[in-house]
């Protein structure tokens, strides 16, 4: 790929990429200062701004590396947004709204995306209409990456909150003591491609879904 290529391709996939990333992480700090947890308000981590929450690897270099390979999904991840769980209202019961956050708005502006790209489409073609409909795109895709993703029902991931939450106390602890090889079961996962036979395609059909949804196909 060429380098004026490349520039391009960052230039497009950048805003939706970054966006993704870091706001799904606010969405937890804000979902835990309404519970009663105000570690990530009192850490300054409460913020739309996506430099609060950007880190190198996860929310830059190993999406940029991803997109310039071809990979078919994007992913990453931003600096954690620090939770107290013990200091949540209601903790077990508020641990699931704090996790669901994160995924909920991706959803969101997976659809904000979807919807800019209808708007693309109905406005007259001008010199930002391709690059804008690759941006929606990128943007649908990602989000959809993220939210399913982070929905594996895996601590500590927030599907693994999730799952915590709802079960009963002596199986929630010991479902929790995953937490430790979480990481490692989800590179394993990747390696052995479980996720390409299980969610990927749930990232791909509702993908379609969302299209469908708005007459984009």
């Amino acid at each position: 790929m060429e380098f004026a290529s490349i520039i391009q391709t960052l230039s497009i996939a950048a805003l939706p990429v970054v966006l993704a990333i870091t706001l799904h992480e606010a969405a937890h700090g804000y979902a835990a200062r309404y519970f009663g947890d105000p570690t990530a308000w009192l850490a300054g981590r409460i913020s739309l701004n996506p430099l609060r929450h950007v880190e190198l690897f996860g929310t830059i270099l190993l999406p940029i590396l991803l997109y310039l390979v071809n990979s078919p999904f994007l992913f990453g991840w931003a600096k954690p947004v620090p939770v107290d769980f013990s200091r949540l209202r209601h903790p077990k019961r508020d641990m699931l709204w704090v996790a669901a956050a994160g995924p909920a708005v991706n959803l969101v502006m997976a659809l904000g995306w979807a919807a800019l790209l209808k708007v693309d489409t109905l406005i007259p073609v001008n010199q930002f209409s391709y690059p804008l409909a690759l941006m929606c795109q990128v943007g649908i895709g990602i989000n959809l990456a993220l939210m399913a993703l982070n929905l594996i029902p895996l601590p500590p991931l927030d599907g693994g909150r999730i799952a915590v939450s709802l079960l009963p106390w002596s199986l929630a602890i010991r479902f929790a003591r995953l937490e430790r090889w979480g990481f490692f079961i989800l590179l394993a996962l990747m390696y052995f491609n479980v996720l390409d036979v299980t969610v990927w395609p749930l990232v791909s059909l509702l993908k379609q879904t969302i299209l469908s949804l708005f007459q984009l196909n």
